[in-house]
This record gives C-alpha cells, sequence and structure tokens, in this order.
C-alpha cells in the first residue's frame, strides 16, 4: 500500500465472522442496519477494514487529486456507539437531523449510542440521500470536494 492509498480496503472476512464477535445488542442492531442498507444498496454488506459493514462501491477523487474506494454507504457497530458514515457531511441533511432522535454527528459520522433512539424512517432517508449522493458522485468523480480542504 503506497503512503497515498485508503487504509480502509475490502476484505475477504466473511460479515457473519464479524458480527460474531459483538455483543447481543450490537449484534441485533447490525442486522436492522445490514437489512437496511441492503435494500437501500441493492448490493450484499462485505467488509471494508476489520470494523466497516459497507454496501455498494464507489470510486471517489478528492480535489487535492487524492482517489481510492470505499463502500457507497457504510456502518461500523462499535462497543460506545454504532457509527453510519454518511461521506458528504451533513449540511444538506439538517431536515432529517432534526427529527432524527438521539444523535452526535462528527464531519461525516453519525454516532447512535442505541439504534433504538433514532427514528427508523428518518434514518432510512438519511441514508438513502446519502446514497444517492454517493452514486452521482461517483459519476462525476468527485464526491465530497466541499470537504477537501479539512483533509
Amino acid at each position: 500500500m503506497t503512503p497515498a492509498e485508503n487504509k480502509t480496503q475490502p476484505t475477504a472476512v466473511p460479515v457473519a465472522e464479524f458480527l460474531a464477535t459483538l455483543s447481543e445488542r450490537r449484534r441485533g442492531e447490525a442486522a436492522v442496519l445490514i437489512e437496511m442498507m441492503e435494500q437501500i444498496a441493492g448490493e450484499p454488506p462485505k467488509m471494508w477494514g476489520p470494523s466497516i459493514i459497507g454496501f455498494g462501491h464507489v470510486r471517489y477523487r478528492l480535489a487535492s487529486g487524492r482517489e481510492g474506494d470505499t463502500g457507497a454507504i457504510g456502518f461500523s457497530p462499535r462497543k460506545t456507539a454504532v457509527t453510519v458514515y454518511i461521506a458528504e457531511g451533513f449540511d444538506r441533511h439538517r431536515d432529517l437531523l432534526d427529527k432524527l432522535g438521539k444523535h452526535k454527528t462528527g464531519v461525516s459520522c453519525l454516532y447512535l449510542t442505541k439504534l433504538a433512539d433514532a427514528d427508523p424512517d428518518v434514518l432510512r432517508e438519511l441514508i438513502t440521500r446519502s446514497y444517492r449522493h454517493q452514486v452521482a458522485a461517483n459519476r462525476s468523480r468527485t464526491l465530497h470536494p466541499d470537504r477537501d480542504s479539512a483533509s
């Protein structure tokens, strides 16, 4: 791997093998998100790195010229929170965040301490919008130029 390559690469580890390492609660939350994201993306889950479950595939190029591959949508069921990745960030999704329920956000991470605290219909819409954005942006090959200056 060259220094400019994305550290998170798809792996051959079966998703079920990873899920078996989770607590019962996180395994259940992961099952809900897997079903939801598989319906949205129309593709099965795949492990990206040791702990990210991704769906679909997009090639990105940032305004800086850095390129890489990533799942079109994905999440990571971590010990303290489920992290849902919204690669383009949240500016275009403020209307949904206001209705989502208890959550925190980072630049492109949605943190849900308990999946049950989030409105499932709002979460589905947020993930669907993000997926559509990623697929459309992949066609133009620049996924998040507005975030690139922060990279």
